[in-house]
């Protein structure tokens, strides 16, 4: 039994992670890396090494790994043609043990100080042993401060001819811009989905692994271009699977949901069937399934149907391998408007999830809008075309019907008022023919209700009757005596209704001029005295009046009270104005003239303890004399 167990864990203690035990030892097995490790090759053969590095992009992509090959290869005492370390001499041999005194590596998150680089510094000051390069690999060089970055500009910009740094970072933007300057820098991109799917099927084969193409899709797909997120997730589902990796247990080891989910889900919200779309997220919630991987992966999913609807684009389709003729099938079925609109559902509704308290009732919300999408959109469709909602150029107040002629025929004669009711017919001569129209002025509106009596309606007639008349009732001309040939239809009207309307023609307006203007304006000024405001009827006495065009002046006053007291009277003012120049479009406004330098006002200015003191002693002479019987000092 106790050798049993020694067996198992000396066998535990062999088992080395894929990450590190696949490592690349040489440029040729990095993957997807391809432009910057032959660049370092073609540099070492042609003997064109920087004496800086700097190794940027995502994380697990092969930045520290290259720097450790390119480490190796530059102090290999038998280089290869083709640039690579022979992996045999002395200085592989001690690279690959670990052992080599050549090779520096600082861990930039945890020595980030100032002492740290500057120890780093000294280190360089020392040429090595063996070999012709010391170099030193700075991980997550951007953890630096600033302090220690300045300290490591000199030794950088001219290191010794023997020293040769490496910084690789994940954060370029952080890295000082000087710092920038000294060093070759090599963008490191993430690493593609069949890059990482033959790198882990070549790993499975080594390893023995049975492994489904779509289980290493799957898995090149959550790992996001990162191989050392791949190579771990794979470690995972093997120990869980027990060294069968299947696309079913793969998706349910990584939390996923399968597309076909996605399908059917579609297939419900396109038909309309609400039920079913909420029975079918039920039962992805209840196998353990947050809302918002629901959302997300939905999402995602109509995005691939997007990028199927046009040839052009299925590149960007990543699936697993077999689902595009499936995908391209149903893209071709669905609405581009449809599928447009949804993906705005699920992206507000996603960023929307964390604030909302009830998360699956979120999430069924979200549902019941894609589920009545189709309805909207159908709703929204004019001869074929997507419109808009239709809008009105200008706000509408009240909206009018035309009133029928008065030469209409067959209709019955309005009811007049009552005697005595006092109500007015005004008549607008100017073009007044035989199409011009009567509108009778609304009773009184009852409290909250817009009270519309006194508007003016068609052709410029309106009829204004007593506050007890009916509602608006249209009047047909029938029902008036005809006008002879002879009479006008002001004349007509008042031959018939003269008894009971007070008849009004509406007049021309008449030309504003200072002579008029300056006789109503000083008739208010008297109308003012007689009120007792004695103060006000004097500032309309003697401001000054100019005629700016022909419906607005200009009033100066000197005095901002001058002003406020002909503020104060200017909706009655205007009224009276308006009356007798038979122009409601008259206005004018009130201007106030620069003041001289006597008038204005004087500044306050702030005096000191001294200042003070010396203005009191020329108003009051005796206390400076008894400043100096007393002897006081000012403070």
């Amino acid at each position: 039994m106790f050798w049993a167990l020694e067996y198992l864990a000396a066998d535990m203690d062999k088992f080395i992670v894929s990450a590190r035990k696949y490592r690349p030892q040489e440029f040729d097995t990095v993957v997807g890396q391809s432009h910057i490790t032959t660049t370092l090759k073609n540099a070492i053969k042609n003997s064109q090494l920087a004496h800086a590095f700097l190794f940027c992009g995502p994380r697990g992509v092969g930045k520290t790994t290259c720097a450790r090959i390119l480490a190796k290869t530059i102090n290999c005492e038998n280089l290869q043609p083709d640039g690579e370390a022979c992996n045999e001499c002395t200085s592989c041999r001690t690279f690959n043990e670990g052992t080599s005194l050549n090779i520096h590596e600082l861990d930039a998150a945890s020595n980030n100080s100032v002492d740290d680089i500057r120890s780093l510094v000294e280190q360089v000051r020392f040429a090595p042993q063996a070999g012709k390069y010391k170099v030193y690999i700075v991980d997550e060089v951007h953890m630096l401060s600033t302090s220690a970055f300045n300290a490591f500009l000199k030794t950088l910009e001219e290191p010794p001819s023997y020293a040769i740094f490496i910084l690789a970072t994940t954060e370029k933007h952080k890295i000082l811009p000087t710092i920038l300057s000294r060093c070759q820098i090599f963008d490191f991109k993430r690493i593609t989905g069949n890059d990482t799917v033959d790198h882990l099927q070549s790993i499975a084969t080594k390893e023995e692994i049975n492994a489904e193409k779509g289980a290493l899709q799957v898995i090149a797909q959550k790992s996001e271009g990162c191989m050392r997120d791949a190579l771990s997730i794979l470690d995972k589902i093997v120990s869980f699977t027990n060294g069968v990796v299947t696309y079913q247990n793969t998706l349910e080891h990584l939390n996923i949901l399968d597309h076909d989910y996605f399908f059917r889900l579609l297939d419900y919200l396109m038909q309309q069937d609400l039920a079913g779309a909420m029975l079918l997220y039920d039962e992805i919630n209840r196998k353990g399934f947050e809302g918002d991987l629901v959302l997300n992966g939905f999402a995602e999913f109509i995005r691939n149907l997007l990028v199927c609807k046009d040839p052009r684009a299925a590149a960007l389709l990543d699936v697993v391998e077999g689902m595009q003729s499936k995908y391209t099938a149903t893209a071709a079925k669905a609405n581009g408007a449809y599928l447009v609109s949804a993906l705005n559902i699920l992206n507000e509704a996603e960023i929307n999830f964390k604030m909302a308290r009830n998360k699956r009732l979120h999430v069924e919300l979200c549902l019941i809008k894609l589920n009545f999408l189709q309805q909207a959109l159908e709703l929204s469709i004019e001869n074929g075309a997507v419109v808009k909602k239709k809008r009105i150029d200008g706000p509408l107040a009240l909206r009018i019907k035309a009133i029928p002629s008065l030469q209409q025929k067959g209709a019955a004669a309005p009811t007049p008022p009552a005697v005595g009711d006092g109500g007015r017919l005004y008549i607008d001569n100017r073009g007044a023919t035989q199409q011009g129209a009567v509108t009778r002025e609304m009773p009184q509106s009852p409290p909250g209700s817009r009270d519309i009596r006194n508007d003016v309606r068609e052709g410029g007639i309106a009829v204004a009757t007593p506050q007890s008349m009916a509602p608006v009732v249209p009047m047909n001309r029938s029902a008036l005596p005809q006008p002879k040939s002879k009479k006008s239809l002001l004349e007509g009207l008042r031959d018939k209704y003269g008894d009971q309307y007070q008849i009004e023609e509406v007049k021309e307006p008449i030309p504003l001029t200072m002579e008029k203007l300056m006789e109503i304006w000083l008739v208010y000024a008297a109308k003012l005295a007689g009120q007792q405001k004695h103060s006000a009827s004097n500032t309309f006495k003697i401001c000054n009046i100019e005629i700016e065009s022909d419906a607005t002046f200009i009033v100066k006053v000197n005095a901002l009270i001058q002003q406020t007291f002909i503020e104060q009277e200017r909706t009655i003012l205007l009224d009276a104005i308006q009356t007798a120049f038979h122009n409601r479009g008259i206005s004018f406004r009130v201007v106030l003239e620069d003041l001289s330098e006597e008038e204005a006002p004087p500044v306050q200015v702030s005096l000191n303890a001294r200042q003070r003191y010396e203005k009191l002693c020329g108003t009051y002479p005796w206390i400076k004399e008894l400043r100096e019987r007393l002897k006081l000092q000012l403070d």
